[in-house]
């Protein structure tokens, strides 16, 4: 069993986290049920947020009578010390718990910090010494941000997109908080469904000691996938080495990673779908990826106002309206090519 320390917080499980983002889209009786599977064949660490519509009610639900047994990280995107509390309190009602073992500020665009004149950091260390709160983290996906959470000493674990597209600099940033004494916590180790080889995704991440990947999961084969590599952890292989140089040549480079960030469109345009179709439809038949409901949502490109709202709050710097422009030209071939049927009309 491979197991990962996160920083100095003392917080130790295997090197599978439960991402519970996914589980808004079931109903509770899915989600419980797959929750307490998740943690009968031995996940411990459970990721969720205030945002997540009802993921944190799902979560309490499922960890009713085994909360002392699990670790339960959530994230608040409060922007005052007055939406903090009151997130804190609608958190740990949802779980049902009078304590979150880690609490995590939600992607901000800068470094909450003492004094910076929100009163998020002094409300964080408040709610630390009044027990609500065990530790303190941080999620983000501006690397420049990133390294300056890193920097600042203030915070025990950071979350960030980690995977094997990952780039070196994404890679520097690991070891910088390795040597830092901070956990690093993996979101989309999978990149949003772009890997669809999960023991190269786990073996990729085993690497990395100090690493914790968290997997989105909503389907119960998915979780039976990561359960199997609780006792029987992937390594790193040449045919997994092939997997994943072959996945980096054909994947990495200016893609949406599908953090949705960008989102809403004012034009309704699903930005975080379809700008990646390209990438999607090489990674499965085009006749799954693009349905009739997907097909209705890629001809709202061809509404797109050009307003670039969505470039100016992609934190990876994508030109959005360029890739949602390829990904429809794209699509447009497939149809000429009568690769799937089109929609009427």
């Amino acid at each position: 069993m491979d197991r990962v320390t996160l920083g100095n917080t003392g917080i130790t499980v295997n090197k599978n986290g439960f991402g519970a983002l996914p589980i808004q889209r079931i109903s509770q009786e899915e989600a419980v049920k797959l929750i307490r599977r998740a943690y009968e064949g031995g996940i411990t660490f459970f990721d969720t947020a205030r945002v997540y519509t009802d993921s944190e009610c799902k979560l309490g639900a499922a960890l009713d009578g085994i909360r002392e047994k699990v670790f339960v990280a959530s994230k608040t995107a409060a922007a005052d010390a007055e939406s903090f509390w009151r997130d804190l309190e609608t958190t740990l009602k949802n779980l049902k718990t009078d304590y979150l073992d880690l609490y995590q500020f939600h992607n901000p665009a800068v470094c909450p910090k003492p004094g910076d004149g929100s009163g998020l950091y002094e409300a964080m260390t408040e709610a630390k010494k009044q027990g609500k709160i065990r530790h303190i983290g941080i999620t983000n996906h501006r690397l420049m941000v990133a390294h300056e959470i890193v920097e600042s000493g203030l915070y025990e674990t950071l979350q960030f997109p980690f995977c094997y597209l990952a780039t070196e600099k994404d890679m520097e940033l690991v070891e910088k908080c390795k040597k830092a004494g901070m956990g690093f916590i993996a979101m989309k180790s999978l990149s949003g469904g772009l890997i669809t080889n999960s023991r190269a995704a786990y073996a990729f991440a085993a690497q990395f000691d100090n690493v914790l990947p968290i997997w989105g999961v909503q389907r119960a084969n998915e979780l039976e996938e990561f359960l199997s590599y609780v006792e029987n952890p992937p390594v790193m292989t040449e045919e997994l080495r092939q997997v994943i140089e072959k996945d980096r040549a054909e994947l990495q480079g200016d893609f949406c990673r599908g953090c949705g960030y960008c989102m809403p469109c004012p034009a309704g345009i699903e930005i975080n779908t379809c700008a990646r179709m390209s990438l999607l439809i090489r990674r499965a038949p085009a006749q799954a990826q693009l349905t009739p409901e997907m097909q209705e949502k890629m001809r709202k490109i061809e509404g797109c106002l050009h307003c670039n709202k969505c470039r100016s709050k992609c934190p990876y710097g994508l030109d959005t309206p360029a890739l949602l422009e390829k990904n429809y030209k794209d699509y447009k071939e497939i149809l000429k090519a009568g690769e799937i049927k089109p929609l009427k009309g």
